[in-house]
């Protein structure tokens, strides 16, 4: 079968294979503990890390994780040691490679800044590690392409960060619109939230507890202050959200869950994308800050549906032929609410039903079922909201080859879609 075709029947597909890897039995015991490790315990990891304990109850045990804050990776480990509450032993890192070198950790998370994720998740994955990145899965078009290709290579389960995926509210909208209550599929408005504040680029001494050079990763080196990185005291928002050469912004921040669902409503989200994207960002001075504040993008798929996006409140509008559907995180809306509440037939598309994005990716480390949001799904998300970006910066609509991943007679967009690694961080 095609890797399209079987994508799209695993992805849809509820039933579980009955291979069942080798770490599950083990080697001489028939344990059925999954061994997992956090990589960035910040303001997310710390979430993600949490929720794989609690989900996992006493089929995961965290046993390690790795911070390049060791402040960060200290209060990790005691979060984790009070959960157990056995006194068990959870090693502490500064540096991933040394954890991925492990053979007795059966998967990760990882939960560090944008720029780092594309280095680690393909280290995980030649490491042979099941693996929940957080969204958005790259900080580029190139680097997303290499770990799809790591991925796939490497025979790993993977979960793209994407948990509005796992919500009901998205679930029922998407199968909704693909089994056509609306009618034909004619466009779709997606709200996105805004950037504020300003950032303070002031040159401070380098904390002694944070490895800056192992923080800063593939981007070149830039003079250390606290609003570069992250708060040293406390988890407030970290201001890389807001800094271009480690995280483009919301555009990808929150884009990368609306156009995910999106393209999950139109059955574009799998090998698909847009084939013209145009749209203007604003970029006023804010110091430090140097991402998108207010933005408008107007994008065409091959299948005739348009998709206006814009700064404001986050949700997704699918407007059909013979009505409306809105979604956003804890609730829906239609243009007649009885349509909210029809049920899609054994013959009607069913989409892949998860009631928890944690839970369904330690499902899927041990039935090696495809998860909800396959590594696929999250590179042609992102490759929208990067589209965006590019489009954005450049101030001129973009044509672009879903089929071949390029800008069409664009070399200067082309060369955008990656950029030249700091030595020792290629992917």
């Amino acid at each position: 079968m095609k890797r399209r075709s079987f994508l799209k029947t695993a992805i849809c597909s509820a039933a579980a294979p009955t291979i069942i890897p080798s770490f599950v039995l083990g080697k001489d015991a028939p344990s059925n503990v999954l061994r997992l490790a956090s990589i960035g315990v910040g303001r997310m990891g710390r979430g993600d890390m949490k929720n794989a304990m609690g989900v996992g109850g006493s089929g995961v045990r965290l046993v390690a994780v790795c911070d390049v804050d060791s402040k960060r990776a200290a209060g990790a480990a005691a979060i984790v040691k009070q959960h157990y509450g056995d006194n068990g032993t959870v090693d502490q890192y500064g540096d991933f490679r040394e954890l991925l070198a492990r053979d007795d950790i059966d998967g990760v998370t990882i939960s560090t800044p944008d720029h780092q994720h594309a280095v680690i998740a393909i280290a995980a994955a030649k490491a042979g590690k099941a693996i929940y990145l957080q969204k958005p899965l790259t900080y580029t078009i190139g680097e997303g392409k290499a770990l799809v290709k790591a991925v796939r290579e490497n025979n790993v389960v993977f979960q793209t960060g994407s948990q509005q995926r796992s919500s009901v509210y998205f679930r029922t909208v998407c199968e909704l619109v693909r089994n056509g209550r609306i009618g034909k599929l004619q466009r779709i408005e997606v709200g996105v939230p805004k950037d504020h504040g300003t950032g303070n680029a002031a040159k401070m001494p380098v904390p002694e507890n944070l490895d800056y050079h192992m923080w800063l990763g593939p981007r070149p080196d830039a003079p250390y202050t606290e609003h570069r990185v992250h708060p040293q005291n406390g988890y407030s928002r970290p201001g890389w959200l807001q800094i271009e050469d480690y995280c483009l912004g919301m555009i990808t921040g929150w884009g990368a869950h609306m156009y995910d669902i999106a393209q999950w409503g139109m059955g574009t989200d799998v090998d698909s994308g847009p084939v013209e994207i145009d749209a203007k960002g604003d970029f006023p001075d804010r110091g430090l800050f140097n991402v998108h504040v207010g933005y408008k993008g107007e994008a065409r798929y091959a299948n005739g549906v348009t998709m206006s996006s814009s700064a404001g409140s986050p949700g997704v509008k699918f407007i059909g032929s013979d009505g409306w559907l809105y979604v956003r995180r804890g609730g829906f809306d239609a243009h007649d609410r009885n349509v909210l509440r029809e049920k899609i037939g054994e013959d009607g598309i069913q989409l892949y039903r998860s009631r928890n994005h944690m839970g369904n990716f330690l499902d899927c480390m041990r039935t090696r079922k495809e998860t909800i949001c396959p590594v696929e799904v999250g590179h042609r998300s992102n490759t929208v909201c990067v589209l965006h970006h590019i489009s954005m910066k450049l101030g001129r609509k973009l044509k672009w080859d879903p089929v071949k991943q390029e800008v069409v007679g664009d070399k200067e967009a082309n060369a955008m879609l990656d950029y030249p690694h700091r030595k020792g961080w290629e992917v």
